[in-house]
């Protein structure tokens, strides 16, 4: 299965993906996560201490010249659009409860999603991760596709879109799911996130009619905890907060 999860920044993204990748580590399958979004929080959803070292793809510029063939920061170059990439998952992931974890970092765009060595790698690395490799795969992008195209799109089986109940979360949430149907991703799910009452969930349905809504989480002081503490985004929580998760994993399983 291959899940990307996207939405406004701060929606919950990552503790929606990191509950995902957690849970289907849990029933014994190979979990890879790939980090996408600039602000890096899957590392400290999953759980994984701040003292283990994670290297993110942007800075292997040796390895992103070595397979494009061009130096990074110099524009105007010939260099492969198709690198290589296929062993990159097992060089630099790192493992934790079960989820093997890759860090995207600051890929240079350039400006307008440029054709630059680094960005050319970056989307090369992510349609080998979606259409090549055997693993269950959860994404958490940045707040839109940036490094999804309508090739990669042919893989992914589900966009969950994370949407917390306020006008900006819901027009960036728009944003993604035009942007996704125009490079033929056709199944989608809402997560409505940061709950406190009927209204919310009533605001979430109303901008969104017919889409399908995988479950209303929350706000929840168990999963602050979690992240005060340290520990991951399913440590502390009671049963019926983990239910939610569940029911959302279900919702992604039955939508494949």
């Amino acid at each position: 299965m291959k899940i990307a999860v996207s939405g406004k920044g701060g929606v919950g993204k990552s503790t929606v993906a990191a509950a995902v990748a957690l849970l289907l580590a849990r029933r014994g399958q190979r979990v890879l996560a790939l980090d996408s979004d600039p602000d890096a929080n899957f590392a400290s959803a999953l759980g994984i201490p701040s003292n283990i070292s994670i290297r993110p793809i942007s800075a292997e510029i040796a390895l992103i010249e070595e397979r494009t063939g061009a130096k990074v920061n110099e524009y105007g170059k010939v260099f492969k659009l198709n690198p290589e990439v296929g062993d990159v998952a097992d060089k630099l992931a790192v493992k934790h409860n079960g989820v093997e974890l890759l860090v995207m970092g600051a890929i240079n765009k350039g400006g307008g999603g440029c054709a630059c060595p680094e960005n050319t790698f970056a989307k090369a690395l992510v349609t080998d991760l979606v259409l090549y490799k055997n693993q269950s795969l959860v994404m958490d992008m940045e707040a839109g596709i940036e490094h999804l195209g309508r090739g990669t799109a042919i893989g992914v089986d589900v966009m969950l879109i994370v949407v917390e109940p306020g006008q900006r979360a819901v027009d960036c949430a728009r944003t993604v799911l035009r942007m996704s149907d125009e490079i033929g991703l056709k199944r989608f799910l809402l997560v409505g996130n940061k709950i406190v009452g009927e209204e919310d969930k009533q605001f979430i349905r109303d901008a969104f009619p017919g889409l399908e809504i995988a479950a209303f989480l929350p706000y929840s002081q168990n999963i602050r905890a979690a992240d005060r503490d340290g520990m991951s985004v399913l440590d502390g929580l009671n049963p019926e907060e983990t239910a939610l998760f569940e029911q959302i994993l279900a919702k992604l399983e039955s939508a494949v």
